[in-house]
């Protein structure tokens, strides 16, 4: 598909809107923003993103009956500034009457929905059940000023569109002979979902399902390879806590004669969709299969709880745990009580409104109370603007009900900063590899001591493989919003002569992994034989969430500004090229660019096992 007009107004902050023609009368209008939106999690690749939206034109429909302009997933407010103006040249002048499909709700996209109602008068919203409840919570709501944000909002507010309720599966009749299936899909994260299928062109509008963030021009990806980190890193941030949900939505997409999936990030999957829903399958099966399940309950007015939740969760999932996350405002009394009778631990975060916790979570913390498990750790976390008091009711609670914490309530004003992020999301593994240890304490070893997969011949003589001892250092960003880490490597090899290649191992929970993706640095700092004693025990300590893993240490800078240490045998600095999920590991595949020997007579530091069944 070609692209045509481009829309660059110099405020955007080098946001765009270039227009897609996909079919007569359908057309992409396509936000594409280079540069990493947010803090959250989903955007830590740092690839920029894109808002995708679907505009059919208006005319008369196959019986004859003339239709409006009908606008599918528009984009949020941060878009407003470029996408307005593409919308209005797209759309004869004397358009008022517009009808626009929301898959979902939240803040940022009620703002624009708001210019919308201004610009055309008479514009009637589609969405979900769930989905009018949150437009009529979030239309009169006002976010609190920020110390970064002192824009007073306008003190009048159009009026609310009227809403055309979707309860169930629906047929909508549009111009040329188009027409549109919308599918409610809700989900702990969006609730008020909404898919919309064109049947003619087979052309699914998933909105978040199979997303990836990423800026690109391009209508689709080029083959599956090309955005699969970017796509499974998406669903590992925010769709595995609640596989059980996607799963089944995913069935429900499996009986549509799809030819097209088009979410509202990212490329569109033309060839490969089929096998992204069997990723998503598979991903979700792995989480399902885990042997321990944390459910995690919140509610989040503005986005900033669930933005917690989400580090959490990503954190947690990272040890092998599942995590099932439910949106106290839309579960059922019976599925919460189910969650928590079957949960081996509990998370629930909650923001401070007008001084108070929200209604839903009132009622979840009672629930909790009523049927949690004292012997289970819980963890509590939330977002707050002048006070916190919702934290401090559920900390009271939960303390006076004889419940434990597995980490120290998180309270965060505004929203989390990328450094936040990470110890969210450190606190979350640390909190998921305490529970995988009291479970281990808890199963009664065999007889002889040891368990059947250490003894197996197999696994004894894998332990005989041998890798040098290396500290893997990773340092990325700028100033004050810099994030680093570090872990000792083993399993480490080379991999190619031409171009000088490495292959490193990193177990999935390690708090560096977020530092290595494709595209990012590294230091292979290569330990010395006989010096090597003091630097593994400085990395080999349990580092709490957060903190600098190289205090305390003098250090040099390679050319990408990874950190050196001064005392090793070597260092090399590579580029991560490829990925390879392998069990309980990644296997990393990086182009080596610089490095040097600091001792010429000394030899390398080697690890040697017994025993293929751990490090």
């Amino acid at each position: 598909m070609s692209m045509s007009s481009i829309h660059e107004p110099a405020a955007a902050a080098q946001r765009t809107v270039i227009t897609l023609p996909i079919e007569k009368g359908l057309i992409s209008l396509r936000g594409l923003s280079p540069q990493r939106l947010r803090f959250e999690l989903e955007y830590a690749l740092e690839r920029g993103s894109t808002a995708n939206s679907f505009l059919f034109s208006a005319g008369d429909d196959s019986y004859g009956q003339p239709q409006a302009a009908v606008l599918v997933h528009p984009p949020g407010d941060a878009y407003a500034e470029v996408f307005m103006p593409a919308l209005a040249k797209a759309l004869p002048s004397d358009t008022t009457t517009l009808k626009v499909v929301v898959g979902h709700i939240n803040p940022n996209r009620v703002a624009l929905l708001k210019k919308l109602a201004s610009t055309y008068p008479k514009l009637k919203l589609i969405s979900s059940n769930p989905g009018a409840k949150l437009l009529r919570e979030l239309w009169e709501q006002r976010k609190p000023a920020t110390p970064n944000n002192n824009e007073q909002e306008e003190s009048s507010l159009p009026s609310l569109p009227s809403i055309e309720i979707v309860r169930q599966e629906q047929k909508l009749s549009l111009s040329n002979e188009h027409a549109l299936w919308l599918l409610p899909a809700p989900t702990a994260r969006w609730p008020g979902g909404l898919l919309a299928f064109e049947e003619s062109l087979g052309l699914l509008m998933s909105d978040k399902l199979f997303a990836a963030h990423l800026c690109t021009s391009e209508w689709a990806e080029a083959n599956r390879i090309s955005t699969e980190e970017e796509r499974r890193h998406f669903y590992d941030c925010l769709m595995a806590p609640m596989a059980s949900q996607v799963d089944t939505l995913v069935e429900r997409l499996e009986e549509l004669d799809i030819r097209t999936i088009a979410p509202c990030h990212g490329p569109a999957i033309e060839t490969s969709w089929r096998s992204l829903l069997n990723d998503y399958r598979r991903w979700g099966e792995s989480q399902q299969q885990a042997p321990l399940k944390v459910v995690l309950l919140f509610a989040s007015a503005y986005g900033n709880t669930a933005a917690i939740a989400d580090a959490l969760a990503k954190g947690v999932s990272s040890t092998g745990i599942q995590v099932e996350s439910l949106n106290c405002e839309f579960t059922p009394a019976n599925e919460l009580v189910n969650a928590i009778q079957q949960a081996d631990a509990y998370l629930i975060g909650s923001p401070t409104l007008g001084g108070h916790a929200p209604t839903p979570i009132v009622s979840a913390l009672g629930t909790l109370l009523a049927e949690g498990d004292r012997n289970k750790k819980v963890g509590i976390f939330g977002s707050y603007g002048w006070s916190g008091e919702a934290l401090e009711l559920l900390e009271k609670k939960l303390r006076d009900g004889g419940f434990s914490f597995g980490f120290e309530p998180i309270k965060v004003k505004f929203s989390p900063d990328a450094a936040m992020v990470k110890t969210l999301e450190e606190t979350g593994t640390l909190f998921g590899r305490n529970l995988l240890k009291k479970q281990r304490r808890q199963q009664p070893r065999a007889s002889s001591g040891m368990s059947a997969s250490r003894s197996d011949p197999a696994v004894l003589a894998l332990g005989r493989v041998v890798g040098s001892l290396c500290i893997l250092t990773a340092r990325k960003g700028e100033g004050n919003t810099a994030l680093s880490g570090a872990m000792v490597a083993s399993w480490v090899s080379q991999a190619s002569f031409s171009p000088p290649g490495l292959s490193v191992a990193v177990a999935k929970d390690r708090a560096v992994e977020a530092l290595l993706h494709r595209g990012d640095h590294f230091a292979l700092n290569v330990l010395a034989a006989g010096r090597q004693h003091e630097l593994m025990k400085h990395f080999l300590q349990p580092f709490p969430a957060g903190s600098d893993r190289f205090a305390g240490l003098d250090l040099d800078a390679s050319p990408a500004g990874q950190p050196l240490l001064k005392n090793a045998l070597a260092w090399l600095e590579g580029c991560v090229q490829q990925r390879m999920e392998c069990g309980d590991h990644w296997l990393l595949y990086a182009e080596i660019s610089h490095g040097a020997l600091l001792e010429r007579e000394g030899t390398t530091a080697v690890h040697q096992r017994r025993s293929g069944a751990n490090y």
